[in-house]
Formats: structure tokens, C-alpha cells, sequence
């Protein structure tokens, strides 16, 4: 039996690369959710919040996306 010592490094980098950007990803959506939340006692709004809260959903959408793209892969 011989390992593929090239195929192992390769699933090993893909699999780095995938995690660090899913959590990366995921984390740009929390604090893009957390920037329209109001301070306390003050006012939340404003453009600035609404383009954080847009780009927090997008992370959360491009985080499902990325996700059932590998539940595919692996039930194909």
C-alpha cells in the first residue's frame, strides 16, 4: 500500500483554505449584524447600516451556499 503523499497535501490545503474562508466568512456576517444593532440608548440607522446589515446577510447567504455546495458533492 503507498500514500499519495501529493493528493493528501492537496485535500490538506483545500480543506484549510475552505475552513479559514467559511469561518472568516461567517465572522464578516456577525459583526455585520452586530454594527445595526443600536448603541446603547442611541439610535441605530443611518446607510451605513443598512449596507452592514445587507453585506452581513449576503456572508450568511455565500456561508449556506458554500455549505449545501458540499453536502452535493458528497450525496452526487
Amino acid at each position: 500500500m503507498t500514500i499519495d503523499w501529493q493528493a493528501l497535501g492537496t485535500v490538506l490545503g483545500v480543506t484549510l483554505v475552505a475552513t479559514v474562508g467559511l469561518v472568516g466568512l461567517f465572522t464578516l456576517g456577525i459583526v455585520g449584524l452586530s454594527k445595526t444593532a443600536p448603541a446603547a440608548g442611541g439610535q441605530g440607522g443611518g446607510g451605513a447600516a443598512v449596507l452592514a446589515r445587507a453585506a452581513g446577510y449576503l456572508c450568511f447567504a455565500a456561508c449556506a451556499a458554500a455549505v449545501s455546495w458540499g453536502i452535493y458533492l458528497i450525496v452526487a
